[in-house]
């Protein structure tokens, strides 16, 4: 019997707003990365991308974005139609990426992935390219000038498949540098920014910020901040040990 191949999807979605139970998808993007006979990765098939009905009105706010208007989708599959056969084809993926992944999991829920892992290209560059100035998909497209990207198939920018198509290329690479179990161990952690965020420190290192300032991060409200400055402050007492999740912010 031939081994199932290793391949992940990546997905990119454009939607009318960020809250799910508020929003809706209007179309969804992917491209396949697969692990070759050599075993390196690359880019696999055409990808694609199907437009969808989200069911409420796209705010204006969003269509300058995207650019996808109402009449756009109005004749357009709704999410639960369009989203398995995409999510969960066959052959099964060995898992889904997408570039903050953390957006494309509140629409693309276990029920329809059926529970795969996923892949965080923004938290994996964080560790594999922390000297890059820039985090974004489209900054590490043009920093990093990935070998092999069409730039017309990269366009335009904030659609679905363009934007999947680009993050593949991040994802290539990526694998061919960490694998996938070290990178789904990323995805499943906060960020781990290599730069203070704002404040006195900004764009300092982390091991520039002095220890008051250091105990003050650890109660912030953003999650991969609080998560940095647990990991630093363990650097600095010399446990070994990553931490596992960042604690809840103190109230006081």
């Amino acid at each position: 019997m031939a081994a199932t191949p290793q391949i992940i999807r990546v997905i990119d979605l454009e939607t009318t707003g960020t809250t799910p139970d508020q929003h809706g998808v209007c179309e969804i993007g992917w491209q396949d990365v697969a692990q070759g006979a050599d075993g390196n990765w690359d880019l696999e098939g055409d990808g694609g991308s199907r437009l969808v009905n989200p069911g409420r009105p796209i705010p204006p706010l969003t269509m300058a974005v995207h650019h996808i208007r109402d009449q756009d989708v109005a004749d357009a599959p709704w999410w639960h139609d369009v989203a398995r056969p995409i999510l969960n084809p066959w052959p099964p993926r060995v898992a889904l990426a997408a570039h903050r992944a953390s957006f494309e999991e509140q629409f693309c829920t276990p029920a329809l992935t059926r529970g795969a892992d996923w892949i965080c290209t923004w938290k994996c560059a964080l560790r594999l390219w922390p000297d890059t100035p820039g985090f974004s998909n489209q900054f590490l497209r043009y920093y990093r000038d990935p070998p092999g990207l069409d730039h017309e198939r990269g366009l335009p920018a904030h659609r679905a498949f363009p934007d999947a198509y680009v993050t593949a290329f991040h994802l290539r690479d990526m694998l061919n540098e960490a694998g996938v179990e070290q990178l789904v161990a990323w995805s499943k952690l906060p960020g781990l920014l290599p730069r203070v965020r704002y404040g006195p420190y900004r764009g300092k290192e982390w091991r520039e910020v002095d220890d008051d300032a250091l105990d003050a991060f650890l109660h912030d409200r953003d999650i991969d901040i609080r998560y940095t400055a647990e990991v630093e402050r363990g650097r600095r007492r010399g446990d070994p040990l990553t931490p596992r999740a960042a604690r809840e912010p103190s109230l006081f």
